[in-house]
């Protein structure tokens, strides 16, 4: 095995189907998906890439292998699929995938089709592989598929830990020995052994702070949502496909934004962080329940009608509706008192986290600077905003 040398993990080994998947097509495009996409326009050093990550969980699915004794042909069907886990983002990843999914009706780890055939296939079937299964462990299916998608999965341990270390927040740093030296699989299901329950509570608290001060930043919000508007607006004025679409990196996908008369200046804006700015930014109570329902071509007719009640181009306004709040970490298994139970039914940090997510939830409606007081007063207007002023 060749160790390679990775910022969060020190010196990483891989076994041969992964060593060889890393030199495929797919998995090198990966250096150029920024992790954390328009979260570096907040931090700066938030540059790693999807690449590093895929390594990083494929280690730690290694370990947990190795922690559950499990080996052989099962344990690299495992790393490889913690390898893959990602090979089916498109380009800023997360921000882009809303989109691929509406044209395609394709999620990120539905990697099936990337698998059937090409490089990917060609190593999986000389290490033995079934290309379908191992397609099938990045999807989360079956009783291995929980360490590659699941409440307690590998690749949750890595991203915490290391967008925590390239932000440079201290929120997101868990203790993944802990953790991985917790695990168990009980009925076919995997959960944290007995005396647990402050291990899985750390994992909900770093995520809902790396949540609110990292992820859900506003900043990265706003480019966020004037990525995905004026990606839409390519696709529907030009002759790109979905299909390609998929495939561009980051910087393929600015590029070709830059070069179309019909997004060349929200792309520019975005490459000079010249970002739109919040005409509302409203908090759950303000919201009725019928807007944060709101499907994707409800949301688009809201913003046209907000921006015709402002007299302002259709392009000028964006909304951005987060949806309803939700915590699936809070369903992680553990075992109390011999019993396998919902961490969520207890601990009472839990729900302390739920209702901290509804205070911290907000609603944004975003607009260019000097059109930010017209497009705020039709906002509340067209979509009946609450005043919560007391």
């Amino acid at each position: 095995m060749q160790a390679i040398k990775d910022s969060v993990h020190d010196y990483v080994e891989l076994p041969p189907v992964a060593e060889a998947l890393l030199d495929t097509g797919p998995v090198q495009r990966l250096r150029h998906i920024k992790q954390l996409s328009t979260v570096r326009l907040v931090y700066p050093s938030a540059n790693h890439t999807r690449f590093e990550h895929s390594v990083g969980v494929a280690h730690l699915a290694g370990r947990a292998l190795d922690r559950l004794d499990i080996e052989s042909q099962q344990a690299k069907a495992v790393q490889a699929a913690a390898l893959l886990h990602d090979v089916g983002h498109g380009p800023y990843g997360h921000q882009t995938e809303g989109i691929i999914e509406r044209r395609l009706g394709q999620h990120h780890d539905e990697v099936g089709d990337l698998l059937a055939d090409g490089d990917l296939a060609d190593v999986l079937e000389r290490h033995d592989l079934n290309p379908d299964e191992v397609a099938a462990l990045v999807a989360g299916d079956g009783e291995l598929g929980q360490l590659v998608a699941g409440e307690l999965d590998v690749d949750r341990m890595d991203y915490l830990v290391r967008d925590a270390h390239h932000t440079g927040v201290p929120y997101g740093t868990v203790d993944y020995g802990r953790l991985l030296g917790a695990l168990r699989f009980v009925d076919g299901e995997l959960v944290l052994a007995e005396g647990n329950v402050q291990t899985a509570e750390s994992l909900l608290v770093a995520r809902a702070l790396m949540n609110a001060t990292v992820y859900r930043h506003h900043v990265s919000r706003i480019a966020g949502a004037m990525l995905e508007r004026t990606s839409e607006r390519l696709l529907d004025s030009t002759d790109c496909s979905p299909e390609e679409f998929r495939r561009f990196t980051d910087a393929e996908l600015l590029a070709t934004l830059r070069n179309c008369d019909a997004t060349t200046e929200m792309a520019d804006r975005i490459a000079r962080r010249d970002l739109f700015k919040r005409a509302v930014w409203a908090e759950w109570e303000a919201v009725p329940a019928e807007i944060v329902a709101a499907n994707h071509e409800e949301a688009r007719e809201f913003e046209r009608e907000i921006a015709t009640t402002a007299g302002v181009p259709p392009e000028a306004v964006l909304l951005d509706n987060p949806g309803e709040p939700s915590m699936p970490e809070s369903s992680t298994r553990v075992v109390v008192n011999g019993e396998v139970r919902r961490l969520g039914d207890k601990s009472p940090l839990v729900q302390g986290l739920q209702a901290s997510q509804r205070t911290q939830w907000r609603f944004g409606v975003y607009a260019p600077d000097e059109q930010t007081d017209e497009v705020a007063n039709a906002a509340r207007t067209v979509l009946g905003l609450r005043d919560l002023t007391p």
